[in-house]
């Protein structure tokens, strides 16, 4: 159901209907009722003659009832739904929607995508997720319980003899260095 048979209007088009009567009535001209209305004086002829053609009713917006131009068709979101429900639920949104695209012929966008999973909690946004707290390690109560070894592979003569690996031993408990090998 339009607005134009049901006779409702946004406060908007009840500001826009008072401006044009006033228009007709002479009350104001053109030019003033456009730079009421924040439109061309061009725009503001055009509505007056839609007043004049279909009265009040004619200035209801014709898209009143329509879809929108970026609303999906019906069905095309649960249908995409149920696939990822059944086939990528452990997808994310990006390679869920070329799956989608490659395997089904469903040409979403990523964002389209990602709301869906959202809607049906399969994907949770990144400032939602729990964050991964790294369990501590504690260093060992006793000397000698782990040692550990790191190696680092460099020029170290500066060319006056052959390349070498630095091998570092650190004890654990004490973080002292037990040793250093150059081989």
């Amino acid at each position: 159901m339009s607005a134009e048979s049901s006779g409702v209007f946004t406060l908007k088009e009840i500001n826009r209907i008072k401006i044009i009567q006033d228009v007709i009535e002479r009350r104001i001209t053109t030019r003033r009722a456009a730079e009421h209305l924040g439109i061309s004086d061009r725009q503001c002829r055009r509505l007056l003659a839609r007043y004049r053609e279909g009265g009040p009713l004619g200035m209801a917006s014709r898209r009143c009832g329509m879809r929108g131009n970026r609303q999906l068709p019906p069905g095309l979101a649960d249908q995409a739904l149920e696939l990822i429900k059944t086939r990528y639920a452990d997808f994310g949104p990006t390679l869920a929607r070329e799956k989608l695209e490659e395997l089904h012929g469903l040409f979403l966008g990523k964002e389209t995508v990602r709301r869906i999973m959202v809607r049906a909690g399969l994907w949770v946004p990144r400032k939602q997720r729990a964050a991964r707290i790294p369990q501590p390690r504690y260093r060992r109560p006793c000397t000698g319980e782990l040692i550990q070894i790191d190696g680092c592979d460099h020029d170290w003569f500066e060319g006056r003899g052959p390349a070498c690996t630095a091998l570092v031993y650190v004890d654990d408990a004490t973080s002292k260095t037990d040793g250093t090998v150059v081989c």
